[in-house]
């Protein structure tokens, strides 16, 4: 093992796992703060925010024009309390400072209707821990968000996924039992034993907690569902404290045995009119593989997010590694997503990662060359995707944590305009995308999918634009030139040349 800086932070990491080129500059001393500059919330529901800021701490924290419900802790940046009564748009602004320096940035907080005006960010527990995921797991991955520095980029769901509950039939003795309390709500197994206090915990670090559940009787790994039981189900989950439920149709399919429109979109209707009701604001995200075009309705059923895939960790691999394939059909999409509405390809998976196929196995370094991993983190944050990391937190090394926290690209990501990225060019060699932002700048992908290095080019004509334009690599972070008509970059096998184009002055 070795100590290396991240940011402000210590971090314990171990080897670096995959040999590459660390693009991401390292943050300075000085504070800089992250994150999305739009942020979604219901009137009089319990708000909490962790100003995400990197810079050496101690840092001390200000926000003027912060609405009278709530408070800030000067020293953690933490924001909460309750969100106004009165609908409308409150113009916050950020400032931290420390020895170094000062920083500032607009926060606007939108009381209304409309939950993730951006696309979430956190981490999921599945295809690290699978079925022995455990309370313990998951406030040690709450722990590793924060000092790793993940957290002072913008990641702030720390999600349990499937097996927290009973398990009908198991021999596990951690699993059995009574699979509801005597009001009809679902229980937990013996590894959770204190949900409150568990989402107190991640609370207590500014961040927020997720869980799942099926619509059906049992969930994917056999577990007890919310069928029948939606509405106490959903209660208990708010009463717990829990901020997002992903909604995974598994075996409700053998209720919805016709599989017309209807079908697919009932059990969702209602669980997102019950979420609606709840004096807690809870993203929903649902998790039926893109069945009935999901993307088309989504949002109309109370979704804040959709997968419209199969499981990318279930994904075969073909020329291309299976996030490509994945990647690829979710972009197909980009006319239904914005604020509040956000296509979900999976998680992302690099560094130390399970294997779907085998859950038995003890996680493994990822097999993705270092090129496809920049590939597939900057084609999720192009299509304004939820960045959800689902490796190992305790095995973070410093290329991974290069990959997932690099603030321009995150801020392509968390873009408050709220656009996927379109699809420009697609061929066997060759897959552009491009992305409007707020500021009228585009950002733009060049990927290379082909087998050798290439030179890939875009032309203004493609993407609508006139004049010079000043081209930025985000990934590098550094201004690389002016451009009169097109830009063009060498890139790598399977790797991406992502750049911001703005009009040069």
């Amino acid at each position: 093992m070795k100590r290396a800086t991240f940011g402000a932070l210590l971090v314990v990491f171990g080897p670096i796992l995959t040999a590459g080129p660390v693009l991401t500059p390292k943050p300075g001393p000085a504070p800089k703060i992250n994150g999305p500059k739009v942020y979604g919330a219901r009137p009089g529901k319990p708000f909490l925010y962790r100003i995400p800021c990197t810079g050496q701490r101690p840092i001390r924290f200000t926000a003027s024009k912060l609405p009278a419900s709530m408070k800030l802790d000067s020293a953690t940046g933490i924001i909460s309390g309750r969100t106004p009564e009165k609908r409308g748009e409150y113009a916050v602004t950020l400032q931290a400072a420390n020895g170094h320096g000062k920083a500032s940035r607009a926060f606007k907080i939108v009381v209304g209707d409309t939950l993730a005006l951006t696309p979430p960010m956190g981490w999921n527990h599945w295809y690290t821990h699978y079925n022995r995921i455990t309370d313990k797991l998951i406030r040690e991955a709450a722990d590793v968000m924060v000092s790793s520095g993940m957290a002072d980029y913008g990641y702030q769901y720390v999600s349990i996924d499937d097996c927290w509950m009973i398990k009908p039939g198991s021999k596990d003795p951690m699993l059995v039992g009574e699979p509801r309390d005597a009001a009809g709500a679902v229980r937990t197994n013996k590894h959770f034993p204190d949900m409150k206090a568990l989402t107190d915990y991640i609370h207590g670090k500014g961040l927020k907690a997720g869980t799942y559940t099926s619509p059906g009787p049992l969930t994917c790994a056999g577990y007890v569902g919310a069928y029948e039981h939606e509405e106490i189900d959903a209660k208990r989950i708010a009463e717990w404290g829990f901020d997002l439920l992903k909604y995974d149709w598994c075996s409700y399919g053998k209720i919805a045995r016709e599989k017309t429109l209807e079908e697919f979109q009932r059990p969702y209707r209602k669980m997102g009119a019950i979420l609606q009701g709840l004096d807690r604001d809870i993203q929903l995200n649902l998790c039926q593989y893109g069945m009935g075009d999901v993307w088309r309705w989504g949002g109309e059923v109370g979704g804040h997010s959709w997968r419209t895939t199969g499981d990318l960790g279930l994904e075969k691999d073909t020329r291309l590694p299976g996030f490509y394939q994945i990647g690829m059909r979710n972009a197909e999409h980009s006319e239904y997503a914005g604020p509040g509405r956000w296509n979900d390809p999976d998680y992302i998976l690099i560094g130390v990662i399970g294997n779907a196929h085998r859950i038995d196995e003890a996680p493994k370094p990822t097999n993705l060359t270092p090129d496809e991993q920049y590939s597939y983190m900057s084609m999720w944050s192009l299509m304004a995707s939820p960045l959800f990391y689902s490796g190992d937190m305790g095995r973070l090394d410093e290329f991974t944590l290069n990959v997932l926290c690099n603030s321009e690209v995150i801020d392509i990501n968390q873009d408050a305009l709220g656009k996927q990225a379109r699809i420009v060019r697609r061929t066997d060699e060759e897959f552009v995308l491009a992305k409007p932002l707020e500021d009228g700048s585009i950002a733009v992908g060049l990927f290379n999918i082909g087998e050798a290095p290439r030179k890939l080019t875009v032309k203004w004509t493609e993407l609508n634009l006139s004049g010079r334009q000043k081209a930025r690599d985000v990934w590098r972070q550094k201004d690389i030139g002016v451009f009169a008509d097109s830009f063009a970059a060498e890139t790598p096998r399977h790797g991406v040349a992502m750049v911001r184009l703005s009009a040069a002055k």
